[in-house]
């Protein structure tokens, strides 16, 4: 049953959101129905560690319950890893599927509890975007990713040791480790911004996308790439 946590928030927004959700063109292709029986939460690494279910996620889609879906879609949706282990279904739903479009009506809507869960992946999302390279060690502080577990607290304490291990460039900056080809960022970038990827961002952070769409735009301005 849902809480009373969203009570505040008025049935008729809850409901705009899920037509948002069922509304998405891939809707009908990741939800057929459900047997309840739990393959999807067997498979599911996120369901050892954090109190989700991919199949909760698409019964309350199936059954249409506006409430229990406003629940899921501010605390729940950021638990699933995408790894897509929940394809197993044998009436062939994609759990993980309906979850990205639940993520991406989130981001869409700038929810609080969208940005709140975001906070921390912003140099990240900058880092991978502008640049096309892998996350660097002094990312990764475990006031930022709380939920990532000790881990992270691991890394953090043992930076200098992480330095003395990879090229200096890969560490503060948004600098290099291996080299992408100009050519691939550059179709990415254009990717991303006719697709609306890049104006996504504006919703978690908009100083972040007035970087990110200076940096792509001058990049694709000096290699005479043009956007419509």
């Amino acid at each position: 049953m849902p809480s009373n946590l969203y009570q505040d928030v008025p049935y008729e927004e809850k409901q705009r959101l899920f037509e948002q959700v069922k509304a998405d063109p891939r809707y009908k292709d990741y939800l057929y129905g459900c047997y309840e029986c739990g393959i999807c939460v067997a498979a599911c690494p996120s369901a050892r560690f954090y109190d989700f279910s991919p199949r909760k996620i698409a019964q309350t889609l199936a059954r249409e319950d506006i409430e229990l879906f406003y629940e899921q879609l501010n605390d729940d949706v950021w638990n699933c890893s995408q790894c897509f282990s929940c394809l197993r279904c044998p009436r062939q739903n994609n759990p993980g599927g309906l979850i990205t479009i639940m993520r991406e009506v989130a981001v869409n809507n700038g929810l609080k509890t969208t940005k709140e869960a975001l906070a921390g992946y912003t140099r990240i999302i900058y880092k991978i975007m502008t640049t096309g390279t892998q996350v660097s060690p002094d990312m990764l502080q475990e006031d930022a990713f709380p939920d990532w577990g000790p881990q992270v607290k691991e890394v953090a304490q043992n930076l200098e040791l992480w330095r003395r291990a990879l090229p200096p460039e890969t560490l503060h900056t948004t600098g290099l480790s291996w080299q992408v080809e100009e050519r691939t960022m550059l179709e990415l970038y254009t990717i991303w911004k006719l697709t609306g990827v890049l104006d996504m961002i504006t919703e978690l952070d908009e100083g972040l996308h007035d970087i990110m769409e200076e940096v792509m735009d001058d990049a694709l301005e000096e290699s005479g790439f043009q956007v419509q």
